[in-house]
């Protein structure tokens, strides 16, 4: 992946992701969650301290061999057992309906081909199961949807491959998965921000 995406891309999601308002919506995202769990861009365990009670068990899919370093001290804080099981969400090394749950935050907009990603969470996910996402991506208004546009070939060059235009709600919905809560607003901050900050908080079940 190369020394900055593996070095310092970490380091900068788990400081810019990592504050209160943030968590506040990642304990939404995580709510309802229960049993086995995989989790998707598990980066440096910011979700860990807001897996509820009804968790037995994580697994972790994380790219980078620093992100997983630095969620060691999370892990080592939470009840909850964590295993990382992977490398790659485009391909999920676990049988068929396998987890209760998926989670993922912040990382539909990173994985080269998020169309496969998804493809494997309904693969792995059980009949009935939960996929549960608070994301990024494109925003509802033209000028932003414009700047988007223009930023997007530079952040993915200094974010790891992060885009900003992707329709996370359309994506999840074209893998077959059924959409029953969303919640979509601009993440707190300044209005420069904006190109960046239009985010998706929601939940979509696997058909019975």
């Amino acid at each position: 992946m190369g020394l900055w995406a593996d070095r310092v891309v970490p380091r900068l999601t788990d400081k810019a992701l990592g504050n209160d308002e943030i968590g506040q919506f990642r304990a939404v995202a995580c709510s309802g969650l229960h049993g086995r769990v995989l989790e998707i861009g598990f980066g440096s365990g910011l979700n860990l301290p807001h897996y509820p009670p009804e968790v037995t068990s994580v697994s972790a899919v994380e790219p980078a061999d620093l992100g997983w370093a630095l969620s060691e001290k999370r892990r080592g804080r939470s009840s909850v057992p964590v295993e990382r099981a992977g490398l790659d969400g485009q391909r999920l090394d676990a049988p068929d309906a396998s987890y209760d749950g998926v989670l993922s935050t912040f990382t539909l907009c990173t994985i080269p081909d998020a169309v496969a990603a998804l493809a494997e969470v309904r693969r792995v996910l059980r009949p009935g199961g939960a996929f549960h996402f608070l994301e990024h991506g494109r925003a509802p208004d033209d000028n932003v949807v414009a700047w988007q546009r223009r930023l997007e070939p530079v952040q993915r060059r200094v974010f790891a491959g992060c885009h900003l235009t992707r329709d996370v709600p359309a994506l999840v919905g074209a893998a077959g998965l059924d959409v029953t809560m969303l919640e979509q607003s601009y993440l707190p901050g300044p209005r420069i921000g904006r190109p960046w900050s239009y985010g998706y908080l929601g939940r979509a079940v696997r058909p019975v």
